[in-house]
């Protein structure tokens, strides 16, 4: 590995050439630094101190650390998770150039290993939608195709990480915004049970919806993350994949796919089968309606709520109006306004759901799991591969206009509502080279055993493919 690729490598394998004295953590930042300013037209990054990177690692390398547990490793945190470094301004200008005191405790677990702050990931603002295009910050850019969505609302880290311009990053996902991204820029995406990881220090929307993720390159980097965020040791089980039953509801989520993401869907399936997979045919019966009933009412009444509350603990000094009126992108500022002139969802709604609908919802998924004896489920992350940026109210699919963000976010919304735990692999490319991604999600509470499955299953697709742009990247 020589100076000019180091920013090829995964997070374990930067891990292991500092750990082996190959090169230092500064060599890495130079490298990446170098392909970021490559790179800059992806419009990945909110914020970056590229010289307060080098410094730090620096830092570590006199200390020893590199190389040790995270030590000396560059990673791209959202715009919305408060570092006490960077700014944490979730790309809104009301809230931009905002440093946290601290750290959020998912932040302060990184860089407690020794991870390095690379920079802040662009995304939509306050984390409202799924095409990370900001009238504030500025559109972001798929790798693959850069007149494309990157997904969102973590679109920027995602870009990063597929153009190897940092070698992991966390986002955050409410509904769709780590596994989304993840998958239409040919990356894993996991996002873990709601309360696995700390809220504290990030920008919110729902808290009952709301959770932390990391985006990487493969599933090993994947749990590594997971496991310097947690303080548990990564899971060391094995599964074997004969004999390993998984669902497959084809109502609702093999519905209405671009015929590549259907085709994909049928390969993945059927390299499962012939791995030793047990695919079980088994639908939930009414999965979408019972997710339609929870989503909008829980996330747009708690986010008035949530975000009043980070105001006032973190001391910002400003009120829900002040931070609407900073608003650029015309769908948020529409949602926010109305949101605040009367047209937010009335309490006594809010508790019905969450205290009738939603157990249903998380009941309906238990039984499936119990019933038909299966650890996980799979399914197409999104019904179709990126779009191209500013169709933001609705996108072509076989030939009609469809809402983009209603249908970019059904397959991966039900386990959002009922707190499941989920993870979107690579599985292969469209004819245009656009990634195609595969979700599994899991029981409440599964996460060991998920990532554990992900890993065993990832071989099987054997996504090797990454972007490449006339500009070198």
């Amino acid at each position: 590995m020589t100076a000019s690729n180091l920013h090829e490598l995964t997070i374990r394998q930067a891990i292991a050439g500092m750990a082996g004295g190959k090169f230092k953590s500064r060599d890495l930042a130079e490298a990446l630094i170098a392909r970021c300013e490559a790179g800059a037209a992806l419009n990945a990054f909110v914020s970056t101190d590229w010289d307060g990177l080098r410094k730090a690692a620096d830092d570590i390398d006199d200390s020893g650390r590199a190389g040790q547990g995270l030590g000396g490793v560059p990673l791209c945190l959202k715009d919305n998770i408060s570092t006490g470094i960077l700014p944490a301004g979730a790309a809104t200008a009301a809230l931009a150039g905002h440093i946290a005191a601290a750290p959020a405790p998912i932040a302060k677990a990184l860089f407690d290993a020794g991870a390095l702050l690379g920079g802040t990931g662009n995304m939509n603002e306050l984390a409202f939608g799924i095409t990370s295009n900001n009238s504030v910050t500025g559109a972001a850019r798929n790798p693959w195709n850069v007149n494309m969505i990157p997904g969102g609302s973590s679109g920027g880290v995602a870009i990063a990480v597929a153009a190897r311009m940092m070698p992991g990053g966390i986002g955050t996902d409410t509904g769709a915004s780590v596994r989304l991204p993840a998958s239409l820029c040919g990356l894993v995406g996991f996002r873990p049970t709601v309360g696995r990881y700390s809220g504290a220090g990030i920008v919110p929307i729902s808290h009952t919806r709301d959770t932390a993720g990391p985006i990487t390159v493969d599933v090993e980097d994947t749990i590594l993350l997971d496991a310097v965020i947690t303080g548990r040791a990564a899971p060391q089980e094995t599964v074997a994949l004969k004999g390993l039953r998984i669902g497959v509801p084809r109502e609702h989520f093999y519905e209405m796919l671009e015929p590549a993401v259907a085709g994909a869907a049928e390969a993945a399936l059927g390299a499962l089968r012939l791995a030793g997979v047990e695919v079980i045919e088994a639908d939930i019966a009414g999965i979408g309606a019972l997710d339609e009933a929870v989503s909008f009412p829980v996330a747009l009444y708690e986010f008035l709520v949530d975000l009043q509350k980070y105001l006032d603990g973190n001391d910002i000094g400003l009120t829900l109006r002040e931070v609407c009126d900073g608003v650029g992108s015309p769908d948020v500022r529409a949602l926010f306004e109305s949101l605040l002139d009367g047209g937010a969802v009335p309490e006594a709604v809010y508790r019905e759901v969450i205290g009738s609908f939603r157990p249903k919802l998380q009941a309906v998924y238990r039984d499936y799991f119990a019933r038909h004896n299966v650890e996980a489920i799979i399914f197409p992350t999104s019904p179709m591969t990126a779009r191209p940026i500013g169709q933001d109210a609705s996108v072509e699919l076989n030939g009609e206009q469809v809402p983009t963000f209603g249908t970019y976010v059904r397959n991966v919304g039900p386990g959002s509502n009922a707190a499941l735990p989920g993870i979107s692999l690579p599985v292969s490319l469209s004819p245009e080279d656009l990634p195609i991604g595969m979700e599994l999600d899991g029981p409440r509470g599964s996460d060991d055993r998920l990532l554990a499955i992900a890993a065993t299953i990832e071989p099987v697709f054997s996504f090797r493919h990454r972007p490449t742009l006339a500009s070198g990247l």
